[in-house]
């Protein structure tokens, strides 16, 4: 079954038939997937579920075995890592990915997205002075310096402080206000994709099992009804069932 977000406008991610093995190991079984231009998806699975490897293929770093993948415009990818060369300046880092500009018009766009996320004081900074989160910010600026239309993220935020995360989840919030890219985000994180997410997947042995719609107005409280429902709903198809939801189903017996 192929899961599409209904619009009359063509997908931004078409995938059909994906499928990736390694070994006798099937990551990816036959998946179909669309993402509409501008929607943001949240991509959860238990490890091994098969998401680091579609955002792989998707941002031209795999290859399937066999089906289609169409992304309609430029994908960059932001990893759980920052990968900032340490001998170049955070402003080179950034202009990594603007092949064909000369310097100037490298370090003139890289000075934009850095402003964009709050590091303009950081352009000719060395990497290892960064902060976690700082580091964090010019990787997403260098993920958006050549205007993508696909914004991938792999678990992004997963090694930062919580405060540090609250604040990446806000930035990345308004850059994909200000731009609408379709956004892609891996994350093993329930609550930071009900936060962020306008649907939310549940990938397993390399197949949708479920997926969930997030209508909420941002930004979203996870104690109002139809987020925690949806909470439930998920972790219970991630496998999980917290203690709280299992106390309060014996006393309600």
């Amino acid at each position: 079954m192929a899961h599409r977000l209904i619009t009359s406008t063509p997908p931004a991610v078409r995938i059909r038939g994906l499928r990736r093995t390694f070994g006798t190991h099937v990551v990816l079984d036959d998946l179909d997937l669309d993402i509409a231009p501008g929607e943001l998806v949240a991509l959860l699975g238990r490890s091994g579920s098969g998401k680091s490897t579609l955002l792989r293929i998707l941002a031209g770093l795999d290859e399937p075995q066999s089906g289609t993948a169409e992304i309609d415009g430029a994908a960059s990818v932001a990893f759980q890592e920052p990968r900032l060369l340490p001998w170049r300046r955070v402003a080179d880092n950034v202009g990594l990915g603007l092949r064909g500009r000369g310097r100037a018009e490298r370090r003139r766009r890289a000075a934009e997205v850095l402003a964009e996320v709050g590091l303009t004081d950081k352009t000719d900074a060395w990497p290892v002075t960064l902060s976690g989160g700082q580091a964090q910010r010019a990787s997403l600026a260098r993920a958006l310096a050549n205007d993508p239309e696909l914004l991938l993220l792999d678990e992004p935020f997963s090694a930062l402080d919580a405060l540090t995360r609250i604040e990446m989840h806000e930035l990345v919030l308004r850059v994909w206000r200000e731009h609408r890219p379709s956004v892609l985000l891996v994350t093993h994180d329930v609550d930071e994709a009900l936060r962020l997410a306008d649907r939310v997947i549940v990938l397993a042995e390399g197949r949708i099992v479920h997926e969930s719609p997030v209508p909420a107005p941002r930004p979203r409280a996870l104690h109002d009804a139809d987020i925690a429902r949806r909470r439930v709903e998920l972790l219970a198809h991630l496998g999980v069932v917290e203690p709280q939801s299992t106390t309060a189903h014996q006393e309600t017996a």
